[in-house]
């Protein structure tokens, strides 16, 4: 386990800036610690500084999880969000979308989300904006890009994907074996 490189954590931060924006900040300075992201086995974790002293006692081939994992990096050292940081991001996402309760099993099974699906969605969400997905129930399912602005979703077919699928909570049932 090791502290991010510059470049590392530059991909990491571009990837929560699209969802969380300028609050990435508050994931770093909370008011319960201090709390760090890590580099153990390609995957990036998010956890406390008291946390990272006890597992530093820890044998590196011992060492599952030291946290909670925000995402992998891919062979061609791209950043790659996961599902298991959808509780740090659902708090300070900027842009949000609300899906109506029959479309929301649908995109549970990791399809996109269509315009006849969308039940609300931010005001102003540009186009290629990351976005949390939640239910009518304000409950957070998972994230996507915004495949249209707010705008363009106003006036387009309602077969028309508004949503890229990135992540969802179905996940951890789809691939409980490779989630740490």
């Amino acid at each position: 386990m090791r502290p991010l490189t510059e470049a590392e954590t530059r991909a990491v931060f571009e990837k929560l800036g699209k969802y969380i924006g300028e609050n990435i900040q508050l994931l770093v300075d909370r008011p319960d610690g201090t709390y760090c992201f890590r580099l153990h086995r390609d995957r990036v974790y998010y956890l406390s500084e008291k946390l990272l002293k006890l597992a530093a006692s820890v044998p590196r081939d011992s060492l599952i999880a030291p946290g909670t994992c925000f995402g992998k990096f891919t062979k061609s050292q791209k950043f790659r969000l996961s599902v298991t940081a959808l509780d740090f991001l659902a708090p300070y996402a900027k842009y949000k979308v609300w899906v109506k309760p029959g479309s929301e099993q649908s995109f549970l099974y990791g399809n996109h989300v269509l315009k006849s699906g969308l039940g609300r969605i931010t005001e102003n969400t540009a186009q290629y904006q990351g976005v949390v997905v939640y239910s009518m129930a304000d409950i957070p399912l998972g994230f996507g890009v915004a495949a249209k602005s707010t705008q363009e979703c106003r006036k387009v077919d309602p077969l028309a994907i508004v949503v890229f699928h990135q992540a969802d909570v179905g996940e951890y049932v789809r691939n409980e074996d490779t989630l740490t």
